[in-house]
């Protein structure tokens, strides 16, 4: 039997700042300079286009497979896009999807454990909370590489 523990956010709210994260996270993505946003680097990390590819193998995957109780190994391997209008594009499928496989998700499934990727073995509201927390650090990286090209990144507050 599923249990509910007390609540602190909605799972609309939650959604709401989670999407409001990736809403951010695409002009990143846009204020790249094209060439730069696959191959400008700082300090051996990698481009802001394979940190796209990240977080593009995290998010939909893994509320796919919480929602359907699937464990999956985690991959990047991508449809090797090689444009920055490809992301843009991939970004918006990706969020259309996370919102209907949200819908699927009850409010007692967030305390459900789940085996993120075979490697993780939290409840489902940590492994959503690592998404977003994920999703914030590489943006933090793409911050860094758009001041060092001379670009002045959005606000992170402006989600």
């Amino acid at each position: 039997m599923k249990t509910l523990a007390a609540q602190v956010i909605t799972r609309e709210d939650l959604l709401k700042h989670w999407q409001g994260h990736r809403a951010l996270t695409r002009r990143v993505i846009e204020l790249f300079p094209e060439k730069d946003f696959f191959e400008f680097s700082i300090g051996g990390m990698r481009p802001f286009s394979k940190l796209a590819d990240e977080l593009l193998a995290i998010a939909v995957p893994g509320l796919k497979g919480i929602v359907n109780k699937e464990v999956k190994p985690f991959t990047e391997e991508s449809d090797k896009l090689i444009f920055k209008a490809q992301y843009l594009e991939k970004w918006d499928e990706a969020t259309a999807e996370l919102n209907q496989y949200w819908e699927k998700l009850s409010i007692e499934d967030f305390n459900e454990n789940f085996n993120l990727f075979g490697q993780y073995e939290f409840p489902v509201i940590q492994n959503i909370l690592y998404f977003i927390d994920n999703e914030v650090h590489h943006r933090g990286q793409g911050y860094v590489y758009m001041r060092a090209l001379g670009i002045e990144p959005p606000f992170f507050w402006e989600r």
